[in-house]
């Protein structure tokens, strides 16, 4: 597995860019997702980035979405009330229903996300895993325990911004004593053969599922692309070129 380009066949000169996959008991289009990168981003962030604690409150933006599903998996694995926002009403089923989530809702009902994270955590947030930032951002500082911690892996909300825009209430990081972690996976990929042989047993054992929304035909890739930033897809985003 590697990056390439949107194509049916690479060329990829010396293979350095390659790795090879080592379990083919398993969907190839899993080691793009839960044995992939945004598994290893799930992994890295809830593990490593925050340290959780049994018992502790876990909420999730874009909990649907590649990443988010699997930290939520992870965190109930772990012993944590979980919440999880989407942008549907079928996503948050799929969030309750599918993957096990504690509760879920749609950030796209709510006129006060404020009150909305009041409502689904009264006692504090301790563990924020970040997908969206804007003004979800600015609510879960609201609803902060002290010494919370946010693992920052995405900000979807503002990368088609024309302009950016600060978060108003920042100072909440300092009077709550909360730990901001940003990471980018290309720093911990060290850490991808232990997690592989992890997260694999755990599909095999039946203790977490992965969801993905899957497009047919090369001539799709750019509409599904573009659907990323719309919110369309459920689960993992993977165009099929082939049969396995």
């Amino acid at each position: 597995m590697g990056i390439t380009g949107w194509e049916e066949y690479s060329i990829i000169p010396g293979g350095n860019q390659l790795q090879k996959i080592k379990y083919t008991d398993m969907p190839l289009s899993y080691y793009l997702g839960i044995l992939g990168m945004p598994g290893l981003t799930a992994y890295v962030g809830f593990y490593d980035l925050t340290s959780p604690k049994a018992g502790e409150k876990v909420f999730i933006s874009a909990a649907s979405g590649a990443v988010g599903q699997i930290v939520g998996q992870f965190a109930k694995m772990h012993g944590c009330y979980v919440v999880g926002s989407a942008g549907s009403k079928d996503k948050v089923e799929v969030l309750k229903n599918r993957l096990g989530f504690d509760d879920a809702f749609n950030y796209k009902e709510e006129s006060d996300l404020h009150a909305t994270l009041k409502r689904y955590f009264p006692n504090g947030i301790d563990i924020y895993f970040e997908n969206v930032g804007g003004e979800m951002l600015e609510a879960v500082l609201e609803n902060m325990n002290h010494h919370g911690r946010i693992a920052a892996c995405g900000m979807i909300s503002e990368y088609n911004r024309e302009e950016g825009r600060g978060v108003r209430n920042i100072s909440r990081v300092i009077s709550k004593r909360i730990n901001i972690r940003g990471f980018i996976i290309n720093d911990y990929w060290h850490m991808y053969p232990q997690f592989v042989e992890k997260v694999r047993s755990y599909i095999k054992e039946g203790k977490i599922v992965y969801v993905e929304d899957i497009a047919d035909g090369l001539e799709n890739a750019p509409a599904a692309f573009a659907g990323l930033f719309e919110g369309k897809n459920i689960g993992k985003q993977v165009v099929r070129v082939c049969d396995e």
